[in-house]
């Protein structure tokens, strides 16, 4: 299958997509200030998605947390919001196309058995961490009855068939990736990720996906579905993470990492806002831009390619 080159057009829709299951933290926030920064200089729209598939993990509370951050720091979000729970039957739909066309089959290992295979066995270069080696791709139908009748509820894979995916982020350039059997459909009925994002995306005409560096690997998979479901191009730009004082990447045990915790140590939301600005290379110390002057300085171009370090003024450990 050919590669795929993300085109850079302009006015391409922006989007925040966080996952309610927890409090977002100030990487969380830089992120999508980027993303922010990314739609508006564009004269595009920068949408919000909230993905709270996982009915045991998300909790409304975050949901409405991440809501008010965005606001403090002033990303305001245009259109409504989309909600990945109200979306099941369109996920369901796609699955069982994809069924009917014979591009997924049942899998029964377990995430545990999947992460040990990887581990002891080499893969080709650029496949994704924890690369599906096709274990249950090639079961008959009496192996299958047999899986069940161990108790085992088995996932959907779609069939990647080893392609090559090429595409180019705006930020780290050329991207390589090849396409293992990967899970559309958890165990428990559940749309993975990779499912519902593509479709999601192009529910809302999404032109641009900007997200953390960390979902760098899972875009060949996501371009690969693209391409299946004949759904529109987007371009990418995965933005460099943020550590935390010990040099690890941020996390809760890091201390004062969420907004609110900012703000009761008197660091306002607008200094924050600030100080990623800097981080990012749009002003110095001495400025304190306004969003609307701030999207006129953006460009890609200027972006670092490495990671943040929270400086000594936002940690409080």
């Amino acid at each position: 299958m050919a590669g795929n080159s993300a085109p850079h057009a302009l006015k391409a829709n922006g989007r925040y997509a966080p996952s309610p299951t927890a409090t977002l933290h100030l990487g969380n926030l830089r992120t999508a200030f980027v993303a922010y920064l990314a739609a508006k200089a564009q004269g595009a729209q920068f949408l919000l998605r909230i993905e709270d598939m996982d009915e045991v993990a998300c909790r409304p509370e975050h949901a409405q947390s991440a809501m008010r951050d965005l606001q403090k720091l002033g990303l305001l979000f245009d259109g409504d919001i989309m909600w990945q729970s109200q979306r099941r039957d369109a996920y369901s739909q796609v699955i069982h196309e994809l069924l009917a066309n014979d591009l997924l089959y049942p899998c029964y290992c377990t995430r545990r058995e999947v992460l040990a295979e990887a581990e002891s066995s080499v893969f080709a270069p650029h496949s994704p961490k924890g690369a599906y080696s096709g274990t249950c791709r090639e079961l008959s139908t009496q192996q299958r009855k047999e899986k069940e009748a161990q108790g085992r509820k088995p996932s959907l894979r779609l069939r990647g068939n080893n392609a090559e995916i090429s595409f180019i982020d705006r930020l780290f350039g050329e991207q390589t990736g090849l396409i293992d059997d990967f899970v559309v459909q958890r165990a428990d009925g559940t749309p993975a990720y990779n499912l519902a994002v593509v479709l999601d995306d192009a529910a809302q005409q999404v032109g641009e996906v900007v997200r953390g560096e960390d979902l760098l690997e899972t875009t060949p998979r996501q371009i690969y579905l693209q391409k299946i479901l004949n759904l529109p191009e987007v371009s990418y730009l995965h933005v460099p993470l943020v550590l935390g004082a010990d040099g690890e990447r941020l996390a809760k045990r890091h201390g004062s990492v969420t907004l609110a915790e900012q703000e009761e140590h008197g660091v306002s939301a607008e200094r924050v806002r600030q100080l990623f600005a800097i981080s990012l290379g749009l002003c110095s110390e001495e400025e304190n831009l306004s969003l609307d002057e701030l999207c006129l300085r953006f460009s890609v171009e200027g972006l670092p390619t490495t990671p943040w370090q929270l400086p000594a003024e936002l940690t409080f450990s």
